[in-house]
């Protein structure tokens, strides 16, 4: 094993919205192309027919055999590199969920102590055994042909598996990612992301947000900033940013119709905060994400 050295790592904002329970995105490629890169979600990513690519999951690097399981936690940073991979059919499904997709009193309950225990682990990365990867691998390219419920429970009972699995390896150590999930534990702060989702498509001021949480703008300011490590605006922006890629994904609509449609109302600037944001453009980001995705 080697410890990465350090360098960019760029924040990706994944198209899910609060609407979804996750994501899957499944795909054969000749490379990997995406940078090191974190996110707010949980992801789960399955390899196949990758031997002698190059993972990275906080300061752990190795390359990888022929098939691989991932589950990497929120915040936590990670990439997968070509390096000496020569395979041009690399089968890669990767599924994201939000890391409130399971209540904290749901995962207290007796029955979902692994699942809690699982999630709590993946915080530095997990890689599962082969013996379980080559269990669950059918399982996991058949996702995508179940829809609605039975999609979300047999995603629950994949990670029940998961849980109950042995000679999981844990990945990064403790002291590298010193970002747990976490909530705001505030209500005003819940208030002010429920009123910036409902209305990110519109022009939303400072006076407007900090009117919900009922503070002052600059009371509200450092009170917003404190509890996320955020301003109003950046948020605002990864709100606006995570709809625009949804879009960019799922409808044929132009670059300028889906900034506009998603509260920018300058192209340029959105074309500008994008691609500072997520490492591309938004038509790289599209071309990128050409293959087969789906929403539940």
């Amino acid at each position: 094993m080697e410890k990465t050295r350090k360098r960019d790592i760029l924040r990706e904002i994944t198209p899910l919205t609060q609407s979804d329970c996750f994501t899957l995105f499944s795909r054969v490629k000749s490379a990997f192309d995406f940078p090191l890169h974190t996110h707010e979600e949980y992801e789960l990513n399955f390899i196949q027919h990758a031997p002698g690519a190059q993972r990275v999951i906080g300061d752990h690097m190795e390359e990888i055999g022929e098939m691989e399981l991932v589950l990497v936690g929120p915040n936590l940073q990670h990439a997968w590199f070509t390096h000496r991979c020569i395979s041009r059919e690399i089968r890669e499904v990767t599924i994201q969920f939000h890391k409130d997709l399971f209540d904290e009193k749901f995962l207290r309950r007796n029955q979902l102590s692994f699942i809690r225990s699982l999630l709590e682990k993946s915080v530095r990365g997990i890689l599962f055994s082969q013996e379980t990867t080559t269990q669950l691998a059918g399982r996991i390219l058949a996702l995508n042909q179940k829809h609605g419920f039975d999609s979300v429970l047999e995603l629950l009972s994949i990670l029940h598996d998961l849980s109950t699995s042995r000679n999981l390896r844990i990945l990064s150590d403790a002291s590298f990612n010193h970002t747990e999930p976490h909530s705001y534990n505030s209500r005003r702060i819940e208030r002010t992301f429920e009123y910036m989702n409902r209305n990110f498509d519109k022009l939303i001021t400072l006076g407007e947000v900090a009117s919900q949480a009922n503070m002052t703008e600059v009371a509200f300011s450092r009170f917003f900033k404190q509890r996320t490590g955020n301003t109003f605006i950046e948020s605002l922006t990864e709100i606006r940013l995570g709809h625009a890629s949804r879009m960019l994904i799922d409808t044929g609509q132009s670059v300028a119709e889906v900034a506009y449609l998603c509260g920018f109302n300058n192209i340029s600037n959105f074309n500008r905060i994008f691609k500072k944001k997520k490492n591309c453009t938004p038509k790289a980001f599209r071309e990128r994400f050409s293959g087969k995705r789906i929403f539940i």
